[in-house]
């Protein structure tokens, strides 16, 4: 009896030692994708997006489109049929279909858990558990997997999984899963670094839209 209680501390003991090997792998490999992409001096993403809901019979197809580019905290974004400008201070919400344009201080909000675009590459910075997951081949593409899950408890966020290109270091695809059962979808089908562009790309130009009868709020 004690020979069998000692094999099972031992058991207990293993698998806690391979929980925090996988969590200092999966943290390190996180770093190493920051410090890589965090150096460029801008991004140019091109993604798609699809959002999957079988208990509520929900599912977009074909996956939506969307172009983002990205300068330290500043990004362009069309997402959604909507323009959005961010300075690094104010927001701007352009729905080009409705002439209408939202003003806000501050960056997107992440209401009910979700994680726009715009934060595929930081997110994961607080707020998570992390262990490596499975490692996959796609199309001779190596994607090396990151298991994330909320600290919070009440998150509506259940779990996020984080794919990694294994040679370049670069995010290639998101899954995150919603309390609620939905599944989205980010996979990154463009990618370019450090390209000419002006500050004034991240600027509203506010007398411009209003030149061609847009509604400010």
């Amino acid at each position: 009896m004690k020979k069998i209680g000692l094999f099972f501390i031992g058991l207990m003991i293993t698998a806690n030692c391979f929980a925090q090997n996988s969590s200092a792998q999966a943290k390190q490999l996180l770093d190493e994708v920051s410090s890589k992409m965090g150096a460029y001096k801008n991004m140019v993403i091109g993604f798609t997006s699809t959002l999957e809901n079988k208990e509520a019979g929900i599912t977009n197809d074909p996956p939506i489109r969307g172009h983002i580019t990205l300068s330290g905290e500043r990004y362009n974004l069309e997402y959604l049929g909507n323009n959005f400008l961010f300075d690094g201070k104010r927001l701007a919400v352009i729905n080009h279909e409705e002439k209408e344009i939202n003003l806000t201080e501050g960056d997107l909000d992440e209401e009910d858990g979700f994680i726009y675009p715009s934060k595929l590459l930081t997110f994961y910075n607080e707020g998570y558990n992390y262990t490596m997951g499975k490692l996959v081949n796609n199309r001779g593409r190596k994607v090396q997997y990151i298991d994330l899950t909320p600290i919070d408890s009440n998150s509506d966020i259940v779990k996020v999984q984080l794919g990694i290109d294994a040679k370049t270091k670069h995010i290639y695809k998101l899954i995150q899963i919603g309390s609620n059962g939905a599944k989205t979808t980010f996979t990154i089908t463009k990618f370019k670094s450090n390209q000419p562009i002006s500050a004034k790309f991240f600027t509203f130009n506010k007398e411009k839209y209003v030149n061609q009868g847009y509604l400010i709020d």
